[in-house]
């Protein structure tokens, strides 16, 4: 009998544990944001903003602390297909699209929203020979770059163009092209490199809007202005992607491809090891909805569950950084 205790108590203190990986979970808010797709979500002092989307709906601001939607403002006209980044205490929608599929039009100027005021702002003119929607967007203080994109709605003439605008002289620089074009994408900034992964090349013109995707993954350093293609290509091939970066490392959320439900997978690229970890996916698939940070938490919300146009979804998920699954590399 002490044997079979002996042994039991050496059984319960020193048989490895394995943790349970985490699983992002649905935010339980007072009420909820409102449904749309091909949209974008940013983080303003510790607040979600939501905004644009297919139709004309208000800005959604989602506070944390309380758990509840707010609805601001509606913009002045139709906005979707674009990312938005922060400007001091302002959002930016620059290379948005205008109207109906699938010949939507660019939206000619910059766009600012003012969630303190309540107020949008129209901007400076776009350069008309380098207008485009559904392209990526990131920033570096005062210096905005607007990555690839597609001129002709989801018809035609997808470009690998990248343009750098100072956002507080107002100046438009051309820089050289990317190595491919793309399109329904969310680029991301890290360590002075623009990445450009997911998307595809829309081509309704020739029924082939979803199946043209990109494996490859484009960067560009700031510094030397040169383009290089990384090693390891995307290892789920979509669009209508959403995209982080944090320290070193670039999240690819969602997205779309072929028939049925959107995508639910979650997929980190390292600089530190250079390779893709595959993460904790989301709990419903979406497309072309948002994604931001507050702190090290993720925020997932709205998008469509299929293919296509819908259904809108009207939910949040959240997950810590730290629970996606990564490899401890430090």
């Amino acid at each position: 009998m002490r044997r079979f205790s002996l042994f039991y108590l050496l059984f319960v203190f020193f048989v490895p544990v394995f943790a349970v990986p985490e699983t992002w979970e649905p935010v339980a808010t007072v009420n909820g944001c409102h449904g749309r797709h091909e949209a974008a979500m940013v983080t303003l002092n510790d607040r979600l903003y939501l905004i644009g989307g297919r139709k004309v709906k208000p800005v959604d601001e989602y506070n944390p602390k309380t758990k509840q939607w707010t609805a601001l403002a509606k913009p002045p006209l139709e906005m979707h297909h674009f990312q938005a980044v922060v400007v001091g205490e302002r959002i930016a929608i620059i290379g948005a699209f205008t109207g109906k599929y699938p010949r939507e039009t660019p939206v000619p100027n910059i766009w600012f929203f003012d969630p303190v005021q309540n107020v949008w702002e129209m901007g400076p003119e776009i350069p008309q020979e380098r207008r485009r929607g559904s392209a990526g967007v990131v920033k570096d203080g005062d210096d905005i770059y607007i990555v690839c994109g597609i001129v002709d709605g989801h018809w035609a003439d997808y470009v690998p163009w990248l343009d750098h605008w100072n956002s507080r002289t107002g100046e438009w620089t051309v820089l050289p092209d990317a190595p491919r074009p793309r399109d329904h994408f969310h680029a991301a900034m890290i360590d002075g490199k623009i990445v450009a992964a997911g998307g595809r090349t829309s081509s309704a013109a020739t029924k082939q809007v979803f199946n043209l995707t990109i494996p490859e993954v484009d960067a560009f350093d700031v510094n030397t202005q040169q383009w290089v293609t990384l090693r390891e290509p995307l290892p789920t091939q979509r669009a209508g992607t959403m995209a982080v970066a944090y320290d070193d490392t670039l999240l690819v959320v969602g997205g779309e491809k072929g028939k049925g439900p959107a995508h639910r997978e979650v997929e980190a690229f390292s600089f530190e090891d250079e390779k893709w970890h595959t993460c904790t996916p989301l709990k419903v698939g979406r497309h072309g909805g948002g994604l931001s940070m507050i702190g090290s938490k993720l925020y997932v919300a709205s998008g469509s569950a299929r293919r296509g146009g819908g259904p809108e979804l009207d939910t949040l998920e959240s997950l810590d950084w730290e629970d996606l699954g990564l490899p401890d590399q430090h």
